[in-house]
């Protein structure tokens, strides 16, 4: 008797494409060599399709769990009270989920555009004003 490499949660999270990246890629590369597998992933798949679902399951699928975007925009800022900052962490780094990892890295990459934004605007200003303020010192 050979033990299961994955749990049924995880091979439905495979599905959703739904895991960290490096647990699919294990998932895949053992799907590749396992038919076994396969067919355990497929009767899966038509359990699911014929409307066998689980409690966790539908917390997974329509991720219950995930933080809200506002609430990810709170944990890049840290303006989260401690308890949720850390919950949000291991949501991320624990459960791997892509969803919020993906929310998270399109935040960060607004945060960064407008923060160059404000660093452009604060130097025309600063250029702006150099004449009025070379003058200023020349008038005293």
């Amino acid at each position: 008797m050979s033990e299961k490499p994955f749990t049924d949660q995880e091979l439905l999270a495979y599905l959703d494409e739904n895991l960290s990246v490096d647990l699919m890629s294990q998932v895949e590369a053992t799907l590749r060599s396992s038919d076994s597998l396969r067919v355990r992933l497929a009767s899966l798949s038509r359990q699911r399709n014929d409307g066998v679902h689980s409690v966790g399951e539908i917390w997974r699928r329509n991720r219950l769990s995930c933080p809200s975007r506002s609430q990810l925009g709170g944990y890049l800022l840290e303006t989260l009270p401690p308890a949720y900052h850390e919950f949000i962490e291991f949501h991320l780094t624990e459960t791997g989920c892509r969803y919020c990892q993906a929310n998270l890295e399109d935040l960060k990459a607004g945060l960064s555009a407008a923060s160059q934004d404000s660093n452009r605007r604060r130097q025309k200003y600063f250029q702006s004003s150099a004449g009025y303020l070379s003058a200023d010192k020349d008038d005293h």
